[in-house]
């Protein structure tokens, strides 16, 4: 009898890990298992080895760092991407991408199943589901955590039943990286009055107390320069990483409003995603008018919100992405930044597309502003609110 052919998204952890053993003894599967590069900087061989100790028939490993940061992450820093104002999306722009590869592999291996370690608390379970759906909707979907109601203990036992090498790390905390940022959760972090402790991050530290000033270039609102050497965005993204990182930036302690209607705790590293947020959010109020900055925050919002929410391949994401990139045309300039001390301070800005003035900003003789315009200007701004005060003080005596 031919056995059911599954490709399970695999980040070789402890979900991941004993889904592998899941399938084959309760589906009787033939797991091939796909990891997909977004940046995470881990040993892949090692990895693959993992995967095929456990009893993978087949690894494949996609290399999906370049597509991440282009595709995906240049999206997220255009539209000042923060979920609940705070988190930059690191896990859920990955997300969909994963899962798009998913579905080119189990076409490529001619199968019918695919498969996620996702929970049936988390986030993921939904961004995987629906964008799986959204590419072929002929395809099943297995989730052995969420569909047999697992807990971490329980899986933690079933590993060392089985023999499955987990890590330290990943026996006290649920983890996922890549190149935007760093996502730790569970353990002692379920107690949102604790602090977390120092030892979880591995982006961020503080080695110095200096300050450190960097100037990052846009083009069309994506970064392509770091103190004048230019770089591709995923090389730049590292050496952001690098740098604000070693001076405390980064660290997002967040009590998250979560797709599947629970609160949870969630603490994330993401030192360049912060950074370069703040300094294309800068070069913005330098090039564009009030009028499109207002109107670009509801923008933002409802982006960042539909990208958390599993909602990558809806059409309003895409129409947004239009308006977000005619606003991004003018978005071209250099931002001076300072690090010190867990501090991220815009320090100085420059763009051909300013239309910040200093002639007309000047207290000085050289302004060319003429103030008494701005007598008349107060007398019509403000008529409908003096007109209302007046009726209403009449009113009320």
């Amino acid at each position: 009898m031919v056995k059911k052919k599954v490709v399970l998204a695999y980040s070789g952890g402890l979900d991941t890990s004993v889904c592998i053993r899941y399938l084959q003894k309760f589906h009787d599967a033939q797991v091939t298992t796909v990891t997909v590069d977004c940046g995470q900087d881990e040993d892949f061989n090692e990895i693959e080895s993992r995967a095929l100790a456990v009893g993978a028939t087949k690894h494949i490993h996609i290399d999906s760092t370049e597509e991440f940061a282009n595709e995906y992450v240049s999206k997220c820093i255009k539209a000042n991407a923060l979920y609940q104002g705070k988190y930059p999306l690191a896990t859920a722009l990955a997300r969909p991408l994963i899962a798009s590869k998913l579905v080119e592999v189990a076409s490529n291996e001619d199968a019918k199943l695919v498969a996620h370690g996702c929970t049936g608390k988390g986030n993921d379970q939904v961004r995987f589901d629906i964008t799986i759906k959204s590419l072929n909707p002929e395809l099943n979907i297995l989730a052995p955590i969420r569909d047999m109601n697992l807990t971490r203990d329980q899986e933690l036992k079933f590993a060392m039943e089985e023999n499955i090498p987990i890590s330290l790390e990943a026996k006290k905390y649920s983890i996922d990286v890549n190149l935007w940022g760093r996502a730790i959760e569970g353990g002692e972090l379920e107690d949102a009055s604790m602090e977390p402790p120092e030892n979880i991050f591995h982006f961020v530290n503080n080695r110095s107390s200096e300050a450190r000033y960097v100037e990052i270039e846009f083009r069309s609102g994506v970064p392509i320069a770091l103190d004048g050497n230019p770089l591709k965005l995923q090389d730049l993204i590292v050496e952001m990483n690098r740098i604000a990182g070693a001076h405390g930036i980064g660290i997002v302690d967040i009590i998250e409003n979560r797709i599947v209607g629970i609160k949870s705790r969630e603490v994330y590293e993401a030192p360049a995603a912060i950074s370069l947020i703040e300094c294309h959010k800068d070069l913005e109020n330098l090039v564009l008018t009030d009028h499109e900055i207002n109107f670009k925050r509801i923008i933002e919002e409802k982006w960042s919100w539909l990208v958390y929410s599993g909602l990558w391949l809806e059409p309003l994401r895409r129409d947004l992405d239009e308006f977000i990139n005619t606003a991004q045309s003018r978005v071209n300039g250099k931002v001076k930044l300072k690090l010190q001390n867990g501090s991220c301070r815009v320090v100085g800005r420059s763009s051909k597309n300013a239309i910040y003035d200093p002639e007309e900003a000047t207290y000085s003789s050289r302004s060319v502003f003429d103030q008494r315009l701005a007598k008349g200007f107060i007398e019509l701004w403000g008529k409908q609110s003096v007109i209302s005060n007046q009726m209403l003080s009449s009113f009320e005596s």
